[in-house]
């Protein structure tokens, strides 16, 4: 009897395991959802990584679309819901190391179009600017409809950013030739 209660026991607590891990995703000690809601669309884990900087874990990264990818310029160029999800893990960073970390990616990124999205850079890094403490959730969400991405922080509307050619930078940072972070881009993309 006591063997029958045993593994009754064990397999529904592996039961509620296998459905809680179906819903979200640990990713460096922070727990990553699986799917988002976003203008009133699903959009699934595409996938997420950390990034470090000098072997300190300063956010843990999510990347969600509408339709899974794996290959990085079809992401940077799809018209198409999409977003990414930050989570603050070190109390080192700070709203003027991120704003800093911000740029050195567009510029990255941006290329020849730098000068032409400085304007709109500058407006995004101030949705960026309050105060940040660790546990802080940053979702930037592009929305095809009106060509904005969304800028949130603990799930409050901060503003949007217009222009289809500020989402196609914005995701670069991540997921271009030249990302910030080459282990974390792998870890976006799912490979």
């Amino acid at each position: 009897m006591k063997k029958i209660l045993l593994v009754l026991t064990l397999l529904l607590t592996l039961q509620i395991t296998t459905v809680s891990a179906q819903t979200q995703l640990e990713v460096n000690g922070v727990t990553v959802p699986r799917k988002i809601e976003f203008q009133n669309k699903t959009l699934q884990l595409n996938g997420a990584g950390g990034r470090s900087k000098m072997w300190l874990e300063v956010y843990v990264q999510a990347l969600y679309l509408s339709q899974l990818s794996q290959d990085p310029q079809f992401i940077i160029e799809s018209d198409t819901e999409m977003a990414i999800r930050i989570e603050i893990t070190s109390s080192m960073v700070s709203a003027n190391k991120l704003t800093k970390a911000m740029n050195v990616g567009f510029e990255k990124s941006a290329g020849s179009n730098l000068e032409q999205l400085r304007p709109r850079i500058e407006q995004f890094k101030t949705y960026l600017s309050d105060a940040i403490t660790e546990k802080d959730v940053f979702i930037l969400a592009y929305n095809p409809l009106d060509q904005t991405i969304n800028v949130y922080k603990n799930e409050v509307l901060k503003g949007k950013i217009q222009g289809f050619d500020f989402k196609k930078a914005l995701f670069g940072i991540w997921l271009s030739d030249k990302p910030v972070d080459e282990t974390l881009k792998k870890h976006l993309l799912g490979i």
